[in-house]
Formats: structure tokens, C-alpha cells, sequence
């Protein structure tokens, strides 16, 4: 399980597991529950560079979301195996 500290965003952590590309689980450490569950619920079974490209940018304050944070970790995740998203 990869774990993504968050920045400027109620979650404090994203928790997720890839396999072959695709998010298997995503779990949300603080935040608004409900939103948050029906984010991971979306993008889980999604390949990581179509969500990442999705939700980049999203704002909701300090000029990030938890979706943008999401996206970050995923470009992360992908940027430590060379490639880009």
C-alpha cells in the first residue's frame, strides 16, 4: 500500500494499491467521509493516468482538493517508475 501525505487539504493522507496500472483501493485519512468515499469509489478500477489527468487541478481551497492531492500521488507514484502522466 502506497501512502501520499496530503498538502492544504482536511485528508492527511491518501492511502492506495495499484496493481498493473489500475487503483485497486483508495482510502482517505480525515476529510469529509462521504465525498471522500464516493471519490475512491469512482476511481477505484480506473487506470492511474486517466484519473491523475482528471482530477489534476481541482481546486477547493489553499488552491488544491483531495482530488487534486489524489493526483499528485498517482503523478508521484508514476514519475518513480519513469514515466509520465
Amino acid at each position: 500500500m502506497e501512502v501520499f501525505k496530503t498538502s492544504g487539504t482536511c485528508a492527511d493522507e491518501i492511502r492506495f494499491e495499484i496493481e498493473d496500472g489500475v487503483i485497486e483501493k483508495v482510502d482517505f485519512v480525515g476529510g469529509c467521509n462521504g465525498s471522500l468515499a464516493g471519490i475512491a469509489a469512482l476511481v477505484e478500477g480506473q487506470p492511474i493516468e486517466k484519473v491523475a489527468e482528471k482530477l489534476k487541478g481541482i481546486a477547493c481551497r489553499n488552491g488544491t482538493s483531495c482530488p487534486d492531492q489524489l493526483s499528485k500521488a498517482l503523478q508521484d507514484l508514476v514519475a518513480k517508475e519513469g514515466k509520465t502522466v
